[in-house]
């Protein structure tokens, strides 16, 4: 796994703070964005151009909208997508 290398060869005192994440089988989204928090400190300008989401990952993000009562706009810049984006996923899996 990347994060693994990363993490032994430039930051090997995380190590210890990723390890809950890094023996999860499947890393969700949410997880990877939890990764990257970890390990790079705050994340810089991220390209969305190249993400993508699968089914569960955007279940995943509309539950914790959902839990935290946050509107499409707050969900947005709290995961940095596009307002289009939750809004197009709402219609998609929330009928």
């Amino acid at each position: 796994m990347i994060y693994s290398d990363i993490l032994d060869k430039q930051y090997p005192e995380k190590t210890s703070e990723c390890q809950r994440l890094l023996t999860k089988r499947h890393l969700s989204v949410i997880d990877i964005l939890e990764l990257n928090k970890i390990i790079f400190g705050k994340a810089e300008k991220v390209n969305q151009k190249y993400r993508s989401y699968n089914r569960y990952d955007i279940l995943q993000i509309l539950d914790y909208q959902k839990k935290n009562k946050l509107n499409n706009t707050q969900l947005a810049c709290h995961f940095r997508l596009s307002r289009n984006s939750v809004a197009r996923w709402k219609k998609m899996f929330i009928v």
